[in-house]
């Protein structure tokens, strides 16, 4: 399963860059398969263990914020492991070049 989230904090300026860094130590602390983005984090795991990080993520920005928004997309396709990179290199085949990362 990937699943994709972002958290933003509202209410505190337009830069959130110390929020989301105390989020993505989290993130890399858990050991699960992660991909950051311009716009979010995609995760690969199981249900409960995305979850679990996702609540944890989300709570510890909680602690500092008076209101937070939590966006999460799943893609969940059953016997297609190692998707994180996979999804990636199936199009470049395609298109027959990298593509930007």
């Amino acid at each position: 399963m990937l699943v994709e989230f972002s958290i933003v904090p509202v209410g505190s300026g337009s830069s959130i860059g110390d929020s989301l860094a105390e989020v993505l130590k989290i993130v890399d602390e858990s050991g699960i398969p992660y991909k950051i983005n311009p716009m979010g984090t995609v995760m690969e795991g199981e249900w409960d263990e995305l979850f679990t990080l996702i609540r944890k993520c989300h709570e510890s920005t909680m602690r500092h914020e008076e209101r937070v928004i939590t966006t999460i997309s799943i893609d969940d396709r059953k016997g297609k492991p190692n998707r994180l990179e996979e999804k990636v290199m199936s199009v470049e085949r395609r298109i027959g070049k990298s593509l930007r990362k």
